[in-house]
């Protein structure tokens, strides 16, 4: 699977995805580029896809990713994917995040979007 670059070496561009995917996952709504936006989505998908089936070693496949982070100081990235998120789309077979276009950002005019969960709680 080809990638952009995103003006990193290959271990700068996987340490951003993680902690682009494991903010998405504890907070459901994440503020980036376009161009980010859209590599940590096809991540974002498989991993959801990995969780809905639920068994030890797709567990640990995520857990291989994602970063251990704690929301508030309750769970983690890893049990909120494997309780809540995976059994919120259960039905649903793919399409899980969407891109909300915000607009230019200020200081180098690249194109910023919203990058959240969809049926996400508001």
């Amino acid at each position: 699977m080809a990638q952009k670059k995103l003006g990193r070496d290959s271990s700068a561009r996987k340490a951003l995805f993680r902690d682009l995917v494991t903010d998405l996952f504890l907070y459901e709504r994440i503020e980036t580029t376009e161009a980010k936006a859209k590599e940590v989505r096809s991540i974002a998908e498989k991993l959801i896809t990995l969780a809905k089936r639920g068994d030890l070693h797709a567990r640990r496949q995520a857990a291989a990713f994602v970063r251990r982070e704690t929301l508030n100081g309750e769970q983690d990235a890893i049990q909120k994917l494997f309780s809540e998120l995976a059994q919120r789309y259960a039905d649903r077979q793919g399409g899980y995040t969407r891109i909300l276009k915000l607009g230019p950002r200020r200081g180098d005019s690249a194109p910023m979007v919203y990058l959240e969960l969809v049926d996400r709680a508001q």
